[in-house]
């Protein structure tokens, strides 16, 4: 299993649990190998032309699947070079701002930038990335000028938001949960439209007046090469889809802020083309690109 993030991120933590998964269930070892690198493109292209033998698996992500082709020149096509076997899970983002930021909720937050065009900043852990990304969508659909103020890497951008360097930030529960329960940061709402018990408390950006068909999460899933053979993609989804029933599995997901959410090769490509069709507009619009 390629996982195109360093060890610890979000994907490497569930891509890890998925392959101990399948190393129990297939009684053949599923080894993790990180290949990080250029936004996950590099482990992402490894396995988009690796064999297409099923010996090959690949740690999906938002990032370099949904949201990298639309912005660069990526060396794989992501519906010609890869097959969605099965998504495992969404993780929802949070609208963060510091404890001593003037609006205390989030309609006098958006009162407040509303009223002063371009005097507020956000992060983004980079240009084209999901915070980027999910930042704009958030911004266009509620009628906000802000400036974009991009970090090398996520870390970067919540130490600024923690700072004060910027105004306001949309991170992932995984990276700021425990932030807002040690009241370094105070979280304004999610970005999914239905409220998660992983964050109670914490309203969704829609239902607390934000743009009501706001409503997004980070998913996760497994993928292998164009042309794997369908008895080998059946397979895979069995035992995924199997796992995922397992309570001790979801409790795992849970530890690290991600709801279960499993989808077999049509509905995980359905999202995919959603999440394309959403944002190749926005990108559009804004002219986003990464050179």
């Amino acid at each position: 299993m390629v996982i195109p993030w360093p060890p610890g991120q979000s994907t490497d933590v569930q891509g890890r649990l998925i392959a101990q998964l399948l190393t129990e269930r297939l009684g053949q070892t599923v080894v993790p190998e990180n290949r990080p690198g250029a936004g996950g493109q590099i482990g992402t292209n490894a396995v988009a032309k690796a064999a297409p033998d099923g010996y090959t698996l690949l740690a999906a992500s938002i990032g370099p699947i949904s949201f990298q082709p639309l912005v660069s020149r990526t060396p794989y096509n992501v519906e010609r070079d890869l097959a969605p076997v099965a998504s495992y899970g969404i993780a929802p983002f949070m609208l963060l701002v510091r404890p001593d930021f003037p609006a205390t909720d989030l309609r006098p937050f958006l009162a407040l930038l509303r009223a002063n065009p371009g005097k507020y900043s956000h992060n983004s852990s980079g240009v084209g990335g999901a915070q980027h990304l999910l930042t704009a969508l958030f911004n266009a659909k509620a009628g906000i000028e802000a400036l974009h103020v991009p970090f090398q890497g996520s870390g970067a951008a919540l130490a600024a938001l923690l700072g004060g360097q910027v105004h306001y930030g949309i991170d992932t529960s995984a990276a700021a949960l425990r932030l807002v329960q040690e009241g370094q940061l105070r979280a304004l709402g999610i970005t999914t439209a239905r409220p998660s018990a992983l964050v109670p408390g914490i309203p969704p950006i829609a239902a607390a007046g934000g743009p009501p068909d706001y409503d997004i999460g980070g998913w996760n899933g497994l993928m292998v090469p164009a042309g794997t053979p369908k008895p080998i993609i059946d397979r895979l989804v069995a035992e995924v889809q199997h796992g995922l029933q397992m309570p001790a599995l979801r409790r795992h997901f849970e530890v690290i802020g991600v709801e279960i959410e499993a989808r077999g090769p049509d509905q995980f490509m359905a999202l995919l083309r959603e999440l394309w069709d959403t944002f190749g507009a926005l990108i559009r619009q804004l002219g986003i690109r990464v050179d």
